[in-house]
């Protein structure tokens, strides 16, 4: 549990520095973009074909790019980078599944039409005691238990063989092809994408940092239109 607290702290201390980097850039390029001795701020209200309401547009343009080229490029990367791994049969993904949603809530959503819930309540049905959970992955739920004091259910798949395969592989649902899909996932040192979790989990806290202010700044700014 020691090495997972650890990583969850230095995760949230990295993306803390992270962020605080990626809106001071962003902050610079925007400021680079000001017309020069404009007075405002690129949060204010312009009209159209004002000088301010042509800042906002340059930033707007400026904010595109960035999704383009320093998100979605590099995300892409990351996800093709997966191709590099493959499944070692570990068998921890089939007999260890956490969710925030219980049983019954992830029906309810399958009923509302959520495709993720109803491939999962197809694949995965809830454990009846703890410690069968312990068994599998016993520091992930210690660490659980320690830092979180509720929101999680634990999982299984009750066709898994005892030598970790798929009994009908080929027509395994779509959520099981693609886990995992997010290096910043818990993983356990067993399983064949760990090292690509290693290689780029700090790559996607940039790209989450880059969204997120990126989104900050478009909300904001295509909501003060002038009325």
């Amino acid at each position: 549990m020691k090495n997972l607290s650890e990583s969850y702290n230095n995760l949230k201390n990295d993306y803390r520095k992270i962020f605080l980097e990626c809106a001071s850039d962003i902050e610079d390029a925007v400021l680079k973009l000001k017309p020069e001795n404009f007075q405002g701020e690129i949060f204010d209200v312009y009209q159209d074909n004002s000088e301010g309401k042509s800042w906002q547009n340059s930033v707007l343009k400026y904010l595109d790019n960035v999704l383009k080229n320093d998100v979605s490029k590099p995300l892409q990367l990351v996800k093709n980078n997966r191709k590099n791994s493959c499944c070692v049969g570990c068998g921890a993904c089939c007999r260890f599944a956490c969710s925030e949603f219980s049983y019954s809530q992830l029906k309810q959503k399958a009923e509302s039409g959520d495709e993720f819930a109803s491939q999962f309540i197809s694949v995965f049905e809830p454990y009846k005691f703890l410690d069968d959970v312990k068994k599998i992955y016993p520091e992930y739920v210690d660490f659980l238990m320690e830092n979180f004091s509720e929101g999680f259910y634990f999982y299984h798949c009750p066709r898994v063989t005892e030598d970790n395969r798929c009994p009908d592989y080929n027509n395994r649902p779509q959520i099981c092809k693609d886990f995992p899909d997010n290096p910043l996932a818990f993983l356990p040192p067993t399983c064949g994408f760990f090292d690509w979790k290693l290689k780029s989990e700090r790559v996607l806290l940039k790209l989450n940092a880059l969204a997120e202010i990126v989104e900050f700044y478009k909300n904001n700014i295509e909501g003060n239109k002038q009325v």
